[in-house]
């Protein structure tokens, strides 16, 4: 075990002269300077409900490291709400926030010495940066996440908005129908409850083996969420003492672990970009092609929405990740380390006799579930294909990515004709229109993250799935990515993107365009409506090529200039280099 004097901070107050004098100015004692000091980094904001609640879990493991004779240091930097930043140029901040955050996270943590990190967060972007920078400090250090909010009136989600939205203004709905449920769809604070981005990423974030087990994806208004966060604060100081640290518990194997999980609640297609940007931070290289490779024959056992039946907030009452991975332990490294200082097999043993799932289940018996109405068993799967896929051809050289668990059966295997457009806004309008026909493949494009920033489909998606007409007749296909709620026939991360000359740039109205999900295929098979061959395909793109110029970029400064100069693919994780 190290001892106290060896730790960085008292290592750096002999060399740092300033350091004692600046803390005593913030009211530390003298004795304070000389303890295991412990930064607690959030996102606590009021920019939306996943961070507008998160002061009391900081302030909870502020109190447990007090409580193991450590000083807690609290420091923030709040995450956007993808939610808010819908439906306008908003969301094209959205994933170079996340790069953001992690930056200031790496700042904070290396310009000031301390000896392990408590990391708080419940959102989409806010939790990976959160994750991306645990891997760059390597600290001692562990995850608490904000948790999900609770459903409203009717179990209603605020995926739900986006195609009542929608059908509002296809005339299916009243005004006052629409404003009604606008008003009750986020009753709490919380991350959105259902399985969109921001809950796969708290889900992930244990499945790595850094939060305590169990405390991944609580309800956020729940009572235990807060003890878990006061003992995250007494544990972290033992990791400091032991010196144990994040790169020393999260392997290649962790990763897999996460993935295998990913396939069995069937996450979110933004987990694609933050798992290989969170494994880069590691020194770990993992790619879309391994999602693909663990998906294939995994079994998805979680009937959460969007793609499910219930809110969210059921998966901790149906005994949350622990329970999914009891279900799917055979297809689990259950010897890798946690920040438990034990295995995570040990872990899973562990939770079956300290009275965590009869807690649970106190909170299932009260909303009138069984557990296997939330969590199926294994053998008993809703699906054993598991849910993500990538497609390969010469429209995706490097990739695409397509969540096949939420596309109809019908679009699984189809040739349609394209019909592409340079930004969202004019492609949702189409849509809206009826100018868009089953049979058609709506392109969007320019909107990957050296085009726009990468910002997410989904009122268009929205108002495909809920379309009768369109909802099993035609594709959205994009070099832009999706929400985590959304469903229907999307195919996003078109790689190479439009802005880098990506076949995508050059599709024309009516080439054919065949998506084979078995099969992993998405290529380019005709021309004007009609079949040609693959050699005469790649003359054709070659042709168009050469008459193609880049579109400028209309962010001529600032942080989405700098994300374009600098992000990679989407297929790598979209992080900037």
């Amino acid at each position: 075990m190290i001892k106290t004097e060896d730790l960085t901070s008292q290592k750096l107050r002999k060399i740092a002269p300033e350091l004692d004098p600046l803390r005593r100015g913030m009211g530390w004692s003298v004795e304070d300077l000389g303890k295991p000091q412990i930064i607690i980094e959030s996102t606590f904001g009021d920019s939306h409900p996943g961070s507008a609640h998160l002061l009391q879990f900081v302030e909870q493991a502020a109190r447990g490291v007090r409580e193991m004779d450590g000083k807690p240091a609290r420091y923030f930097t709040t995450d956007i709400c993808d939610g808010m930043a819908q439906g306008h140029d908003g969301i094209n901040y959205s994933l170079a926030s996340r790069d953001m955050i992690a930056n200031m996270i790496e700042i904070h943590g290396n310009a000031t010495p301390f000896d392990g990190g408590i990391f708080v967060a419940s959102c989409d972007k806010g939790v990976p940066a959160h994750l991306m920078g645990i891997g760059r400090l390597n600290i001692p250090s562990i995850m608490i996440t904000g948790g999900v909010m609770d459903a409203g009136p009717d179990l209603l989600t605020l995926e739900q908005i986006g195609a009542y939205s929608a059908m509002y203004q296809r005339g299916e709905i009243t005004e006052e129908q629409l404003q009604y449920y606008k008003l009750h769809a986020c009753p709490s604070c919380g991350a959105c409850s259902f399985m969109g981005t921001a809950s796969t990423m708290q889900v992930m974030s244990e499945s790595l083996g850094l939060m305590l087990p169990g405390s991944g994806l609580m309800p956020a208004m729940c009572e235990d969420l807060l003890t878990f966060a006061k003992e995250t604060g007494k544990q972290v100081v033992n990791l400091a003492k032991l010196g144990l640290k994040p790169r020393d518990i999260v392997t290649l194997k962790s990763f897999e672990n996460a993935i295998m999980v990913h396939a069995a609640i069937s996450g979110s297609t933004n987990c694609l970009l933050h798992i290989p940007a969170i494994a880069h931070e590691f020194g770990l290289e993992l790619d879309n092609d391994t999602f693909d490779r663990l998906h294939r024959g995994a079994h998805y056992i979680l009937d959460i929405r969007p793609t499910g039946k219930w809110p969210a907030q059921y998966f901790y009452y149906a005994g949350g990740v622990p329970a999914v991975m009891e279900e799917i332990k055979s297809k689990l490294h259950l010897d890798v380390m946690t920040v438990t200082g034990k295995t995570l097999g040990e872990n899973l043993e562990e939770l079956k006799s300290n009275g965590y799932y009869e807690k649970c289940y106190e909170y299932l018996e009260k909303a009138g579930r069984k557990k296997e109405d939330i969590i199926r068993p294994y053998d008993n799967p809703i699906g054993n294909k598991g849910t993500i896929a990538i497609l390969k051809g010469n429209l995706a050289p490097e990739g695409s990515v397509v969540k096949h668990s939420a596309v109809p059966k019908e679009m699984h295997k189809a040739i349609l004709k394209a019909r592409p457009f340079e930004c969202e806004e004019d492609a949702i309008a189409a849509v809206l229109e009826k100018r868009i026909h089953p049979g058609d493949a709506v392109i969007i494009r320019n909107e990957g993250p050296k085009g726009s920033g990468m910002p997410e489909m989904f009122y268009t998606t929205e108002a495909i799935s809920s379309d009768p007409e369109l909802a099993s007749t035609i594709a959205l296909i994009t070099d832009g990515r999706f929400s985590g709620a959304s469903k229907g026939p999307a195919i996003g991360h078109v790689s190479p993107e439009a802005a880098e000359g990506g076949p995508i740039a050059f599709v024309k109205e009516k080439d054919l365009i065949e998506i084979d999900i078995d099969n992993r295929i998405l290529q380019i098979v005709g021309i004007d409506g009609e079949r040609c061959t693959e050699e005469e395909i790649k003359k054709i793109l070659e042709l168009r090529k050469k008459d193609w110029a880049p579109k400028k970029n209309k962010y001529e400064s600032g942080v989405l200039n700098i994300f374009a100069k600098h992000a990679v693919s989407p297929m790598k994780g979209g992080y900037m280099e």
